[in-house]
């Protein structure tokens, strides 16, 4: 390998260097190669009083380091993959992509504005993108605790590196701001950015903002690096970045990118895109506005539902089931504890206790803690425990974390890797149920202790469609052997089945 030293071209800004570095030292670690930084100014840098959606022209971040690179001034270029537009110049190639993790936004709000939001009506959030005011203005509103029903959330205007928008949001211009997280993650990661990140945060909270509501840009979160491709240096920088680059998540945002030019891209386009690589699965997430008409997609990639359209289907969840029901117990929950509430049957338990953080299994259950009155920082946004376990390792949302005790409230005979299980209510067979089965061909499982229950007792449903979310569920059909539907959207799947009879 290599031990050539070489220069990399960086935007100035505080998060453009702390990525750029992690990056250098990412790949300084796993080879024999040096680098050095080199700072140029962009246009989208210096220019910060309008959005970048009003300005002329394009390429706003990327112009002036497209042109040192084209000049082999530097060696490469680091850029923040969303900052790229489809579109790139003759001469450039895209050498290596960086993994990816925590694509998701996030949004931050000081503690002291949270109790206060009751009595509202507006909230304020900052942001300038086009995609998160559509998305932010239309759903935030039932995630927000107690909010009155005559509350509207309107954005304003935030531009500025990201210490300067924190700094705006503790100065009390909004009442929330949003962020991309992986660029508070990269600043969390560096010694120096991260004591400037933590005194910025020392009197905020937040919100994980779910994926299936609130999707990221295409490419957010993900590093992509540009060479020239006529560089005299050309094949040894390329076996260098061979070290740090990540086909998962070339393969995921690839069909992002894909999505993006379909709606005719630009920092203009008013849809978030996400595609997110879960288990055997790629799932595809599009909301937003395009064209005056309203984009909401959430599907599993290849997957053709039309052998489920139409069909009379049985719902084996909450008060849809009438064999497996729910029973409160009694039990205490820990105070300032970080708790993973995994079931709307759990959330009772939570009256006069004080959590550190409290996360939901999904925006379901994630609205109604909203509605009983608690602030929820995250969500497995049905994707499993696991999601949140991912999270919940993110140094950025650690330095918001006032302890590292979690907890997960569910069933009792539950299991996590999230943190040790409170059994706040057991399952129990109602044996003298009516049920009659007849006709139904789908049969959607909101555990797999329902299905097997189920099929017990009425053997004949086994060879039917099944069908079931992402998370646990899903993982032990697939573990068994058993053949079934993954869903993404619970609101999609029911549009396209006939549940009249089972409601």
């Amino acid at each position: 390998m290599s031990n050539q030293n070489y220069l990399i071209g960086t935007r100035g800004s505080l998060l453009a260097v702390t990525q750029c570095t992690l990056l250098k030292e990412e790949i300084e670690s796993k080879t024999n190669a040096s680098f050095d930084l080199r700072k140029i100014k962009t246009e989208g840098d210096q220019k910060t009083e309008k959005p970048l959606w009003q300005l002329d022209g394009k390429d706003f971040f990327t112009k002036e380091l497209d042109a040192a690179l084209l000049n082999d001034e530097i060696d490469l270029v680091v850029h923040s993959y969303k900052d790229l537009g489809s579109e790139r110049p003759e001469g450039l190639r895209l050498a290596a992509v960086g993994e990816r993790r925590f694509a998701h936004d996030i949004l931050l709000i000081k503690k002291e504005t949270i109790s206060q939001i009751k009595t509202k009506d507006k909230f304020i959030v900052g942001t300038s993108s086009p995609r998160r005011i559509t998305n932010v203005e239309r759903s935030l509103k039932p995630f927000l605790p107690k909010a009155s029903k005559d509350l509207k959330v309107e954005c304003k205007m935030l531009r500025g590196n990201v210490n300067t928008r924190i700094q705006k949001l503790v100065d009390g211009d909004y009442d929330a701001i949003v962020l991309a997280l992986a660029g508070l993650e990269r600043l969390a990661n560096k010694k120096d950015s991260a004591e400037i990140l933590k005194e910025l945060l020392k009197d905020l909270t937040f919100l994980v903002m779910p994926q299936k509501t609130f999707p990221s840009s295409a490419s957010q979160g993900a590093l992509a690096v540009e060479v020239h491709d006529k560089s005299p240096k050309l094949d040894e920088i390329q076996t260098v970045l061979n070290s740090i680059h990540c086909p998962d998540t070339v393969e995921a945002v690839k069909r992002e990118r894909t999505a993006f030019v379909g709606y005719g891209g630009g920092c203009h386009l008013a849809v978030g895109i996400h595609v997110k690589k879960h288990k055997d699965l790629f799932i595809h997430i599009h909301k937003g506005t395009h064209k005056d008409q309203i984009i909401d997609k959430v599907e599993v990639e290849g997957q053709n539902l039309d052998k489920i359209k139409g069909k009379k289907t049985f719902l084996a969840i909450g008060r849809f089931d009438k064999l497996v029901t729910q029973t409160p117990l009694e039990v205490g929950i820990p105070q300032n504890n970080n708790l993973f509430v995994t079931s709307q049957y759990c959330i009772d338990h939570l009256e006069g206790c004080s959590p550190a953080t409290i996360w939901a299994a999904g925006s379901r259950t994630h609205k109604k803690l909203a509605d009983a009155g608690h602030w929820v920082n995250g969500s497995a946004d049905s994707f499993g425990h696991e999601e949140v376990l991912s999270l919940s390792s993110s140094k950025a949302i650690q330095m918001m974390l006032t302890n590292d005790d979690w907890k997960t409230l569910s069933h009792d005979n539950a299991q996590s890797p999230v943190g040790e299980v409170i059994g706040c209510y057991t399952r129990k067979l109602n044996e003298q149920a009516d049920i009659d089965l007849t006709g139904y061909e789908v049969f959607y499982w909101g555990s797999f202790y329902q299905y097997t229950e189920y099929v017990k007792r009425f053997p004949e449903i086994k060879n039917k469609i099944h069908a079931c979310g992402l998370g646990k569920t899903y993982d032990s059909f697939k573990n068994n052997n058993i053949d079934v539907l993954p869903i993404a959207d619970m609101g999609t799947f029911k549009d396209l089945v006939d549940t009249k009879e089972n409601a």
